[in-house]
C-alpha cells in the first residue's frame, strides 16, 4: 500500500491543492504498477491529507486499513476495511483523541487498537518549529483502544516511524532528529519499557519489517537541512539501510542505496518483498528496484 499527497508543515509538495490518494501495488507481478483504491462515499476525500499506514489482518482475514491523516491541520487515524475483489477501502470511523495531537505513525494491534506517535507536542506550526529549535523532548508514543487511552514511552525529540518485531513481542521507534532507533518491550497491559537504544549518522524516519528475518529497513535523511529548506539546485538526498540482528550485542548496520537526489529525493521508507525493495519518499517519487 503507498499513500500519496501529504502537506505537512515546512515539508515541500509538489502538488499542494492535490488530496489524498492510497494505491495498492501487487509486488507478486512481473511488472508491478500502482493501483489506486476508491474510498467509500461518505468519506471526506477533499481534506484527505495521509501520513502514516498500518494494517491489521483479523482471525477471519478481514484486512483492516489505519491511516493517519492531517485534515486541516488536525490529526485523525481514519480505519477503513479492505475489499480486495473491488480494489477498494470501506471507512469505518475516524478516530480522534485529545492525547493524539500531531500523529506521525502507526503500529496496528488489533481491529481497532494501536500505537500512534507523536512527532511533536503542539500541532500549531511556529510552536512546533519553537519546540524543535529549542530540542525540547516532548514528543511521545501512545495506546489507542475503544477502552484506554495512555501515553506509554515518552522524552523523544520527534518520534516518527514505529513498528513491531515479527515475534510481537517489542516495539520499534525511530527518533528523526535524535538519529536513533529505540527498542522497547511490549507488556501484557501494553505499557512500554526501554530496552535498547540503536544510534545512526543519518535521520532515521519510517522503518519496515521483514517478516521473515525480523530486520528492520528504513528509509532515512542524509541532511535534514536539505529536506526542510528545499533548493532545486541542492537537492535532499536518499538512503536506504538495512539493521540486522538489533537485540544483540552487536547489531549490523548496512547502507543498501544511496542517493544525491538526482533519482531519488527524500526518502522516508523502505520495503523487502521476494528480493524485491521498494522506496518511498516524502513528497518525490516512488522507486522499485532488484536487490
Amino acid at each position: 500500500l503507498i499513500l500519496q499527497g501529504l502537506k505537512y508543515p515546512g515539508i515541500k509538495s509538489f502538488a499542494p491543492d492535490k488530496s489524498g490518494e492510497i494505491f495498492l501495488m501487487d509486488l507478486n507481478e512481473d511488472n508491478p504498477r500502482a493501483v489506486e483504491l476508491r474510498i467509500s462515499r461518505g468519506f471526506d476525500l477533499a481534506s484527505f491529507n495521509p501520513h502514516g499506514i498500518s494494517t491489521y489482518v483479523d482471525r477471519d482475514d478481514t484486512v483492516y486499513l489505519f491511516v493517519v491523516n492531517h485534515p486541516h491541520q488536525k490529526s485523525t487515524v481514519e480505519l477503513f476495511k479492505f475489499e480486495e475483489d473491488d480494489n477498494a477501502l470501506v471507512h469505518l470511523k475516524t478516530i480522534r483523541h485529545d492525547l493524539l495531537t500531531s500523529v506521525n505513525d502507526i503500529v496496528a494491534m488489533g481491529p481497532d487498537s494501536f500505537y500512534a506517535t507523536n512527532d511533536h507536542y503542539f500541532s500549531d506550526f511556529l510552536l512546533m518549529f519553537l519546540e524543535m529549535f529549542l530540542g525540547l523532548t516532548w514528543s511521545n508514543v501512545v495506546y489507542y483502544s475503544p477502552k484506554e487511552v495512555k501515553e506509554v514511552a515518552s522524552g523523544f525529540y520527534s518520534a516518527n516511524g514505529i513498528n513491531i518485531s515479527p515475534d510481537r513481542k517489542y516495539i520499534y521507534v525511530a527518533d528523526v532528529l535524535d538519529h536513533n532507533v529505540y527498542v522497547m518491550e511490549k507488556h501484557a497491559n501494553w505499557s512500554l519499557t526501554h530496552v535498547k537504544t540503536l544510534q545512526l549518522d543519518t535521520l532515521v524516519d519510517n522503518l519496515s519489517i521483514d517478516p521473515h528475518t525480523g530486520d528492520i529497513w528504513t528509509g532515512c535523511h542524509p541532511n535534514g537541512m536539505k529536506l526542510f529548506y528545499y533548493d532545486p539546485e541542492n537537492l535532499p538526498g536518499s538512503e536506504v539501510l538495512r539493521i540486522q540482528k538489533i537485540l544483540s550485542e552487536e547489531p549490523v548496520v548496512t547502507r543498501v542505496y544511496a542517493d544525491n537526489g538526482s533519482v531519488l529525493q527524500g526518502s522516508s521508507v523502505a520495503s523487502i518483498y521476494k528480493g524485491k525493495l521498494l522506496i518511498g519518499t516524502v513528497f518525490h517519487r516512488a522507486l522499485y528496484c532488484d536487490l
